[in-house]
């Protein structure tokens, strides 16, 4: 099939939304498209599109008669304050967990065991080994951190890696999932252990806060998304299971999360105040979206250790 639709400026897009239905002053959703865009807005309008009564579960075009600008763009905007505050929470995570898993491995087997001794890193098979090691040997070459450059300076002659305690600062969160996936099941014990749960949980969570991090960083939806990798949640405790399961197909269950890991690595934290702060200043949010339970704030996940 060809594509047909044509270019259409922003005051033909506006007025192609208000025909089809779409509440509000005319000026106001012509400046909002020209920051934020047709596209990515639309993904905050698609509920608001009625319903196709000969195809269910599609939608049509036009919009039901309580769809406002007003109301597309404050979901807009609580999406926007709730994808900085996971940031700021996966910040927190990312740096204590790969701060660990270095040490962790560095006690088990030296500074250069991850990138000598193929054994140190059971959980990869050979080219994901290379394409790891080759990661940090590049940085080691072109990096313009003062730490990277410090080493290059003074030890470059005789070392063609990092000591893992250095290479650690220069991860990605993709990066430090690979590496703990690699690491001995001791070692992903003892990292799995600091955050009160088993390996193979902590394994999922990594790799689901992995993507969410990666939706964030593009600036892409997390309201309203159904997780395409979802964590594990702890079958054996009572605390993430009680009086009901805390669901996982939903970004709540990587907010609880957020909220668990936050409570280990920063005692007294403001995080989930900051969190409750952002519904209540958007009390019209649907919080279906975001897999919220009834009385979710009073689940024993969601209180202190």
């Amino acid at each position: 099939m060809k594509f047909t639709k044509p270019f259409l400026s922003y005051d033909q897009q506006a007025d192609q939304l208000i025909a089809r239905g779409l509440q509000g002053d005319k000026a106001t959703l012509v400046a909002h498209l020209q920051s934020v865009s047709y596209y990515r807005l639309s993904g905050y309008w698609y509920p608001f599109r009625k319903p196709d009564p000969a195809h269910p579960g599609q939608k049509l075009d036009d919009f039901s008669p309580d769809a406002t600008i007003e109301k597309v763009w404050d979901r807009y905007i609580f999406d926007r304050r709730l994808r900085l505050l996971v940031m700021d929470a996966l910040e927190r995570i990312e740096v204590d967990a790969r701060t660990r898993l270095a040490y962790l491995h560095a006690e088990k087997h030296g500074p250069f065991g991850y990138a000598d001794d193929p054994a140190t890193l059971p959980g990869l098979i050979l080219p994901d080994r290379t394409k790891f090691l080759d990661y940090f040997r590049d940085q080691l070459t072109t990096s313009r951190e003062d730490f990277v450059e410090h080493f290059r300076t003074k030890y470059g002659r005789d070392h063609n890696d990092l000591p893992i305690w250095v290479a650690c600062e220069l991860m990605t969160f993709g990066t430090l999932f690979t590496f703990y996936r690699g690491c001995a099941p001791s070692v992903q014990k003892a990292l799995a252990g600091r955050y009160g749960v088993a390996d193979v949980v902590c394994l999922s969570w990594l790799k689901a806060l992995n993507t969410i991090r990666n939706i964030c960083a593009h600036h892409a939806r997390l309201w309203n998304r159904v997780l395409g990798v979802k964590p594990m949640i702890p079958n054996k405790s009572p605390r993430w299971n009680k009086p009901v399961p805390i669901p996982n197909d939903r970004v709540f269950s990587i907010l609880t999360i957020c909220h668990h890991c936050l409570n280990i690595i920063a005692p007294g934290h403001s995080w989930t105040d900051r969190f409750k702060k952002v519904l209540a200043d958007h009390p019209n949010i649907p919080r279906a979206g975001l897999g919220l339970i009834t009385d979710w704030d009073k689940h024993p996940a969601w209180g202190t250790p």
